[in-house]
């Protein structure tokens, strides 16, 4: 019998690089959560991807970014634990992006093994995807591959994980061979929901508005979700309710699909929305929401 291999490969890139959306596109289902708005991702989550005799655990992880407010910085504290932790990283950096993420990314990255992958290649003619690699080229003694990718090119992630297999290290398996992530029901239905507000909501309601799953009871057959949807200002709130309740229906809507999905079994979800003045900047407030600075 073949020896097991099983290795930690952190997914890491600045804000909207397309982490999460290349991890659900690469397991075949939404598990990571996906927007448009910069910085969805907070905390790290471990999605698992079984090739052959090798399980890589995959870890999301929030952007690359500056260090400015707490939330801000218990992200970043969350990104360079991931880095530090696993045995090989995945840089994803986008065909347009400026050379000097990457850059700053070295320097963060201290020399640990990882492979660069150019995404959102499929926004470029052939010509423009040369160019920018000759560029990356200057920098071939700092990755293990340079991979060009797009979501849309099936054969360009398989690739990926072809190359990824071969760094990561004999061990016994880490994780039941037959589940996609060890996080747990509720914190994946966390992210549905936050997703939903995002999506409804990505130009009006600031990032740091977040959910707090009050109530999870799985029962025959059905899961009854209560959750409250915070954010800083009255003004939000209203936002998130919409004229007659219009929104915060659409959200729920929204969100129940996808965790149903996720589930294979029907969901009953009741929202709620509640104003924190200002919970994104205390750390009391940012522990009671789960965002703990001492893990």
């Amino acid at each position: 019998m073949d020896s097991t291999k099983a290795g930690f490969v952190a997914v890491l890139g600045r804000p909207n690089a397309g982490k999460s959306t290349f991890l659900n596109t690469l397991l075949g289902e939404k598990l990571a959560l996906v927007s448009h708005k910069a910085n969805a991702t907070r905390k790290r989550m471990h999605l698992i991807l079984m090739e052959g005799n090798t399980q890589i655990v995959f870890v999301d992880t929030p952007g690359i970014h500056k260090q400015e407010k707490l939330l801000n910085q218990y992200m970043l504290k969350e990104a360079m634990k991931a880095l530090q932790d696993c045995d090989i990283l995945l840089f994803l950096a986008p065909i347009t992006d400026k050379i000097s993420f990457y850059e700053e990314f070295l320097q963060l990255s201290q020399n640990k093994k990882h492979i660069l992958l150019l995404t959102k290649t499929d926004s470029v003619s052939k010509e423009v995807l040369f160019e920018v690699m000759c560029k990356y080229e200057k920098f071939k003694d700092c990755y293990e591959a340079l991979i060009p990718i797009s979501i849309k090119d099936l054969g360009s992630l398989k690739r990926v994980v072809e190359v990824l297999v071969k760094f990561i290290p004999q061990n016994p398996y880490y994780y039941d061979p037959e589940i996609l992530s060890p996080n747990t029901t509720k914190e994946i239905a966390k992210e549905l929901i936050r997703e939903a507000v995002f999506e409804n909501l990505s130009e009006e309601l600031p990032y740091e508005s977040d959910v707090q799953i009050t109530l999870y009871k799985e029962k025959q057959n059905v899961h009854h979700i209560k959750a409250t949807i915070i954010v800083h200002k009255e003004s939000q709130k209203g936002m998130v309710i919409g004229k007659g309740g219009a929104s915060l229906k659409r959200i729920g809507k929204e969100a129940r699909i996808s965790i149903e999905n996720f589930v294979q079994q029907k969901v009953f979800l009741e929202l709620f929305v509640k104003v924190v003045p200002s919970w994104s900047k205390e750390r009391e407030n940012l522990k009671k929401m789960g965002y703990n600075f001492e893990d």
